[in-house]
């Protein structure tokens, strides 16, 4: 069993430094790897009704055996029931489907611009936690400009932004707006997946100097840089593996040359024209 460490969000609630992602894990083998991630010492589970594997992720919760408050679930309202009060009802109907009696951490999976909604919604998400249905409130791939917005509108900074990220985009200038205004940084797509991110000469230099593995180096890189990744894996061998970054350390210089493998958003998924219902 691994231990993985927690900051503490913008409104004093906990946040492992590392979670599971579970998209893809559904029906039995689902709850199975869900479970064993709990096992392994994983706390965050993120999920999303666009996922299709909320029951699955509630079920999982109830089996591990641990007491509720020593797990963080996350899931995200989808672009369908974008608006004050669908969003409302779009947290209730997930209740309902995780048998839960709260989300931890409730995100706007896309801010879907074409509709143009996403600020009620946030509303929406704010009279939610009012009512104790959720704990934290969120965003998913928001930019500064709407951040801002949902801000100054408001008077409520979200407490996580989740966004693609990794060495190919490391996203600089959203992370350092996100340390200006207390907003914490979660990595989607973490490992860049289906690119040649952890055959990368410089990857793999730097994870044979420490006796890691590529994806453990990786990993690291994110946890220095100050964000969450949500590693997404069926295997327990593999879990296992993922969440054991947390003894060695990355030198800054190694910290940059991962940094310095940008090239871009890798699957077109801009925000400011990218539509997901």
């Amino acid at each position: 069993m691994v231990s993985i460490p927690t900051i503490s969000l913008n409104d004093a609630t906990w946040f492992p430094e590392l979670g599971l992602g579970t998209y893809g894990l559904r029906g039995d083998h689902g709850i199975a790897a869900m479970v064993s991630a709990v096992e392994s010492g994983y706390r965050l589970l993120d999920t999303a009704v666009n996922y299709e594997n909320e029951a699955e992720v509630g079920e999982a919760v109830r089996r591990c055996g641990l007491d509720r408050d020593e797990l963080l679930v996350t899931s995200k309202i989808p672009g369908r029931d974008h608006g004050f009060q669908k969003a409302i009802a779009s947290i209730e109907r997930s209740l309902k489907t995780l048998r839960l009696e709260r989300i931890d951490l409730q995100l706007i999976h896309w801010p879907n611009p074409g509709v143009g909604r996403w600020l009620d919604t946030w509303r929406g998400m704010i009279e939610a936690r009012e009512r104790g249905l959720v704990r934290s409130i969120g965003v998913s791939n928001f930019t500064e400009q709407m951040l801002t917005t949902l801000i100054d509108e408001t008077g409520v900074t979200p407490a996580v932004n989740q966004v693609e990220l990794h060495p190919y985009f490391p996203q600089g200038p959203l992370r350092a707006f996100h340390r200006e205004h207390g907003i914490r940084t979660e990595s989607w797509s973490p490992l860049a997946r289906r690119t040649e991110l952890a055959s990368e000469a410089v990857v793999e230099q730097i994870a044979s100097g420490h006796g890691v593995t590529p994806t453990q180096a990786v990993l690291r890189w994110h946890v220095q840089i100050g964000s969450t990744p949500i590693p997404k894996s069926a295997s327990p061998q593999r879990q296992i593996e993922n969440a054991d970054v947390f003894g060695f350390a990355l030198t800054p210089e190694e910290v940059d040359a991962l940094t310095a493998l940008e090239r871009g958003r890798l699957w077109n998924g801009d925000p400011n024209h990218h539509e997901e219902m």
